[in-house]
């Protein structure tokens, strides 16, 4: 099983998903997934940051999305975090390599420090220094986090913004003739780890979704997933597809935000 006890800096370590119906989230996600939730008040706001736990451990988290939000159009979304040893030097390397810097630094009450980036083509991601929490305590099994992919319509440039803030490389796959360019990131160059990829957005997205962050979360039996989503209220964006190391699909919950769930081959 693939349990954590720390994540090494430059890894995909947190997901979180921002949402305009709690409530409903967790019971969609209960029922994919088998979640446990385990609801924590926000100090200050009244909101809830609720945890999501597989075989008792954290995984994931939902909580309500903020009204600037909604305001602002953006629909319910996954939000992924890299781990970082220092907050404050990552945050402001991002800014030096024409990223943008959202929000933060700032502490998490005891839990760690982040802050929220956009990539100089607009994907967003968070950074977390690890305090008490060290984001996901468990990976790369069903229900949990196992992937993410930063689609973006510069592949050049978003490799030379994240090989100097994180460190990452990036090993081209080969996707055949016809396929879509494809690399996979090298976060710890030294042990050849892995958690996340790197793609060019195909013409039919660009103007239609945004560079962005997707997800992936484990599961046993993708099609019978697909099914489960669809039957909870869902939806089948991307149909179920083969890879070398397995099978994926892409989907959305009931309030849209969009996720993917992935067959195969787990790193431990």
């Amino acid at each position: 099983m693939g349990t954590r006890t720390s994540h090494a800096p430059g890894t995909w370590s947190w997901v979180e998903l921002s949402t305009t119906d709690v409530h409903a989230a967790k019971d969609f996600y209960g029922a994919l997934f088998g979640w446990e939730a385990e609801d924590r008040e926000i100090p200050e706001t009244g909101g809830v940051y609720s945890m999501q736990r597989v075989d008792g451990s954290p995984a994931a988290a939902i909580t309500a999305q903020p009204a600037q939000q909604r305001q602002a159009g953006v629909p319910p979304n996954w939000f992924s975090y890299v781990t970082v040893a220092n907050a404050e030097d990552a945050a402001a390397k991002a800014a030096e390599l024409g990223g943008q810097v959202h929000a933060g630094p700032f502490d998490v009450m005891t839990a760690g420090r982040m802050a929220v980036i956009a990539d100089p083509a607009g994907a967003m991601f968070g950074i977390w220094q690890a305090g008490d929490s060290i984001g996901a305590e468990v990976v790369n099994v069903p229900g949990a986090l196992t992937w993410n992919d930063v689609a973006t319509t510069d592949p050049g440039g978003a490799q030379a913004f994240y090989s100097e803030l994180f460190g990452w490389g990036f090993d081209k796959a080969d996707t055949g003739p016809d396929g879509p360019d494809y690399w996979t990131i090298v976060y710890e160059v030294a042990a050849n780890g892995r958690n996340g990829g790197l793609r060019r957005q195909v013409e039919q997205e660009v103007g239609h979704v945004p560079p962005h962050v997707a997800p992936y979360f484990g599961t046993a039996a993708i099609d019978e997933s697909v099914a489960k989503v669809l039957e909870h209220g869902g939806s089948n964006l991307i149909p179920v597809a083969q890879v070398p190391a397995g099978r994926f699909a892409g989907v959305a919950d009931p309030q849209g935000a969009a996720f993917m769930l992935f067959e195969g081959e787990f790193d431990d």
